[in-house]
């Protein structure tokens, strides 16, 4: 069992500049990017998650196969929080038990530990505000600068 914080990783520390000064893990591995496969096990909503966000991830340069069990992880609690959700939509928040105790709906423990679910692995996977502000990437999405001919202006600059 590792104890402390865990390790920054190197691209990371490089992006800002390695504050602490420190030596860099050389030896770091660095996996070529590419979008994995998306398991068949997901949910409909998680499947959908997964063609919405592996795209983008792939395009900023942080995705590779071996990430594909993070990110499966992240999509199947974002398909249970939204299930969790539309059924909380459909009963109510409070539940009367047999014995006659008012107890939260289970529907209700189901999302939060869902959203509790997707924010570690949004951290791990760059894709909150926070996260991504602490990473610097040379990937860029959409026209670059360089490739607008100005033929026609409105649509670069819109």
């Amino acid at each position: 069992m590792m104890r402390g914080r865990k390790p920054t990783p190197t691209a990371l520390k490089i992006a800002l500049g390695n504050p602490g000064k420190r030596p860099l893990n050389k030896r770091e591995p660095k996996p070529v990017t590419a979008i994995p496969t998306c398991p068949a096990h997901l949910m409909p909503t998680a499947k959908a998650e997964w063609k919405r966000l592996a795209h983008y991830l792939h395009e900023l340069g942080i995705i590779s196969e071996l990430d594909r069990a993070a990110l499966a992880a992240y999509c199947q609690a974002y398909g249970r929080w939204v299930e969790a959700e539309k059924k909380l939509k459909e009963t109510p928040p409070l539940l009367r038990t047999p014995a006659g105790y008012v107890q939260p709906s289970p529907w209700l423990a189901i999302s939060n530990k869902s959203v509790e679910h997707m924010h570690k692995f949004m951290s791990e996977l760059g894709l909150s505000p926070v996260s991504r502000s602490r990473v610097a990437t040379t990937h860029h999405i959409g026209p670059k600068p360089w490739e607008f001919t100005g033929e026609d202006e409105d649509e670069f600059f819109t």
